[in-house]
This record gives C-alpha cells, sequence and structure tokens, in this order.
C-alpha cells in the first residue's frame, strides 16, 4: 500500500480544512516545498496536492507550487483541485504533475473528462470520488450531487478508470478514523479497483488495516501536521 501525504494549498500555503470547509483554515507552513522536502527525506516517494484555490475557482491557481515541488524534489505527485479544461490539465503535467485528479469535472462534464481518459490512459488520470452520506460531492465539497459513489465508480471503472480516491467527507480533518465500512463495500462490489483511502486517518494502526482490507493507497494529512502519525513511523511502512 502505497503511503501518500497530502499538501492542500491555499494563497500558496500548507494548510488543512475541517470536512472541507473553507472557514476552518488551519496553516501549518508557510512554504510548502519544505514540507515536501521533509516528506522526500524521510523516504517518502509519492505526494497528493491539493489547489483549493483551484477547487473554489474552478479553474487551476497554484500550478507554481506545484513546479516548485516537482522540480525540487522526485516526489510523485498527484494533482487536483479546479481542473475542469484541457487546459487547466496541460498547466497541470507542464508543471510537473505525475497524476492528476478529476472529481467535479466527472460529474458536470464527464464527455471532457472520458476524452482525458482516452488521451492520457488510466495511469495518469485518477477519479476524485469524494462523498458525503455516500453521494458525490463537487465543487470543492461545497455541493452536493445526486450520484451515489459506487455506481459513480463502476460507471468510469467501465471507461477506463483504475485509480480512485474516495475521501468520506464526514470524516476528513475528524482525526476520528477513516470510514472502514464504506471501503470494505466499495472494495467488495467494484472489482479491482485502485482504492485510494482519505479522509479521517488519525493513528498509526489504521494503516495495516487499510492495507489488509486492500486498499492501493492512504492519503494522510491533518494526522501527520498534528503529530498523530509521525514520519518515523511511516518509515516502517515503506
Amino acid at each position: 500500500m502505497r503511503i501518500i501525504p497530502a499538501i492542500d494549498i491555499i494563497e500558496g500555503k500548507c494548510v488543512r480544512l475541517t470536512k472541507g470547509d473553507y472557514s476552518t483554515k488551519k496553516i501549518y507552513n508557510e512554504n510548502p516545498l519544505e514540507i515536501a522536502k521533509a516528506f522526500e527525506a524521510s523516504g517518502i516517494q509519492y505526494l497528493h496536492v491539493v489547489d483549493l484555490d483551484g477547487a473554489k475557482a474552478k479553474h487551476i491557481v497554484n500550478y507554481k507550487v506545484l513546479e516548485e515541488i516537482a522540480t525540487k524534489t522526485n516526489l510523485k505527485i498527484d494533482f487536483g483541485g479546479g481542473l475542469k479544461s484541457d487546459e487547466d490539465l496541460h498547466i497541470a503535467f507542464n508543471s510537473g504533475a505525475n497524476q492528476v485528479t478529476g472529481g467535479s469535472i466527472a460529474v458536470k462534464n464527464p464527455e471532457v473528462f472520458n476524452k482525458w481518459i482516452t488521451k492520457y490512459g488510466p495511469d495518469k488520470i485518477i477519479l476524485g470520488a469524494d462523498c458525503n452520506n455516500e453521494k458525490i460531492a463537487i465543487n470543492g465539497w461545497q455541493e452536493e450531487s445526486e450520484l451515489d459513489v459506487i455506481p459513480f465508480i463502476k460507471n468510469y471503472q467501465a471507461k477506463g478508470i483504475d485509480y480512485v480516491i474516495c475521501t468520506d467527507i464526514a470524516k476528513d480533518g475528524m482525526l476520528e478514523g477513516p470510514s472502514f465500512e464504506l471501503y470494505t463495500r466499495i472494495l467488495s462490489d467494484v472489482d479491482n479497483v485502485k482504492l485510494i483511502a482519505s479522509g479521517g486517518i488519525s493513528t498509526f494502526n489504521e494503516l495495516p488495516k487499510l492495507k489488509e482490507m486492500g486498499c492501493e493507497g492512504v492519503i494522510i494529512g491533518k494526522a501527520i501536521y498534528e503529530n498523530k502519525i509521525s514520519l518515523k513511523q511511516l518509515e516502517t511502512l515503506i
């Protein structure tokens, strides 16, 4: 199972939110590159970068931060937040993203998202299946759609998607544990999905459980920043 720390960006700074609520913003570092370098120094190979300004603005905003991390570390970065057009995608890949995550666009503009899957392939395009009460949420989690998470994933798997990041928004930033039940159901209902668990990770002991369940990766954010899980502990899983 891949260990994937998260860096969420607002105004170029490393922040965390609770349940996606922008009013709960807490700044952890003015310089995301410092954080990324600390991850790399601990043996971390992967990084999840979210452009929260982009998610709100509905177009890529913080690509310069992505570019700086990509050029000054060897981390393999998946990037999401506000990717709505071919131009956004072009900027993200040009700025050094290894993979990009599409969530809102997969709901609102499936034709474009399907085109991305065909053009770039399943190794480059991740489906963002973030949900609240199992309904897919969009636009930086500010809106809830009518789409149920498991059929949503199955639909895109039929179109060629392999990787899926699923965040249970009710768990995100709460440090109360991930959505084990939801992930168990996804993994049993959707064959061969590369499921990346996200949201709610609070202790190191949750990680082996997610691995045992069959998660391909796990995104860890606030638990690292609040020292609930140390980089030393993560080294044992890398």
